[in-house]
């Protein structure tokens, strides 16, 4: 019987303590995070006694990648199957000379936001920190091994399948985990969650470490967002920013504001304006995203035209703006359109 528990569930300490009750060294923590995450043909091997041991105690497995579908712009979407046979979908996005891991955080999602082919499929289950870590681990020896690039460590995005604040124990284990200095060396700075605005989750966001933080806004007003994310009905706009305005953030700190733009529903000059009252005296930057369709949705993606123009009623408000390109339409990798 395979157990249960994997070993990329423990942090260093938890391995320390394991070894200690096991009559081992603690010190040999340092050997077994090195090798199960530098992956560095130097790094002194783990004795086949303390790999016996670890292989009755945990599960040593990764992912596995049931399905792989590349874009024509770089992106690469996997579908990662994990020991139950449950399955996420993971993308890596190219930007320059580094990619992004875009990492799920469940299977399905609870949230139901309209725009999302996620939404579609209900919640399954919530992921360990071991299947989110996993995830990373087999992008990462993936852009590695099978594409041959050597480049810097990927970023991480989490913004894949799932509300990642509605499983913030396991998202906050998979963070520090993955910022230990022995193993993946994350720094916070590399990691950014987006969240739909699930307020339970935020308020437990100052115990995060200081990694980026996204908001899917999408509108200024509750009624057009209840539409777009449901759970707005029971956490308005209000609310959640008497919470993210609660945040301790760093001094040059900004949250994100995701804003899906929709041809015709979102991108008037009163949405414009609404933008400038809630966000204008804001640590705040905004990154529109144009409506990336899937099969069944409601939504038209606007003209590019349409994309600029409202960006650039946003700049003359004196509001920092960006616009996302979109990566991986082709292959239904893209913003708001994963699903298993």
């Amino acid at each position: 019987m395979t157990p249960v528990k994997s070993i990329y569930e423990l942090s260093i300490e938890e391995l320390k303590a394991f070894l200690n009750a096991n009559n081992l060294s603690p010190d040999l923590s340092s050997t077994i995070f090195r090798n199960l995450y530098k992956k560095n043909k130097h790094e002194q091997p783990i004795s086949k006694k303390i790999m016996s041991l670890l292989g009755k105690n945990f599960s040593l497995t990764l992912p596995k990648i049931a399905l792989v579908s590349k874009s024509d712009d770089g992106t690469v979407k996997f579908l990662m199957e994990f020991n139950d046979g449950k399955s996420v979908e993971t993308v890596l996005i190219p930007f320059h000379k580094r990619f992004t891991v875009c990492l799920s955080s469940q299977v399905g999602c609870a949230m139901k936001c309209s725009f999302c082919y996620t939404g579609t499929m209900g919640l399954s289950r919530h992921l360990k920190s071991s299947e989110i870590i996993g995830q990373f681990i087999v992008a990462a020896n993936y852009l590695e091994e099978e594409l041959g690039m050597k480049t810097m460590q990927p970023n991480i995005v989490f913004m894949g399948q799932g509300e990642p604040l509605h499983n913030s124990d396991e998202v906050l284990k998979a963070i520090e985990v993955m910022m230990e200095p022995l193993g993946l060396c994350m720094g916070p700075r590399q990691m950014t969650l987006s969240t739909a605005g699930y307020l339970p989750g935020i308020k437990k966001l100052n115990n995060f470490p200081k990694i980026n933080i996204a908001l899917s806004l999408h509108s200024p007003f509750n009624d057009i967002r209840k539409e777009l994310i449901p759970i707005n009905q029971h956490f308005p706009l209000e609310d959640i920013f008497r919470e993210l305005d609660g945040l301790d953030l760093m001094k040059r700190q900004f949250i994100v504001y995701e804003y899906l733009l929709i041809d015709g529903l979102n991108d008037r000059l009163e949405d414009a304006n609404e933008l400038e009252k809630l966000l204008g005296d804001r640590k705040a930057a905004i990154n529109i995203i144009p409506f990336n369709p899937f099969p069944g949705s409601k939504y038209k993606r606007p003209s590019e035209e349409k994309v600029e123009l409202f960006k650039e009623m946003l700049v003359e408000r004196k509001l920092r703006t960006m616009i996302r390109t979109t990566k991986g339409s082709d292959i239904l990798a893209a913003c708001g359109q994963l699903k298993s």
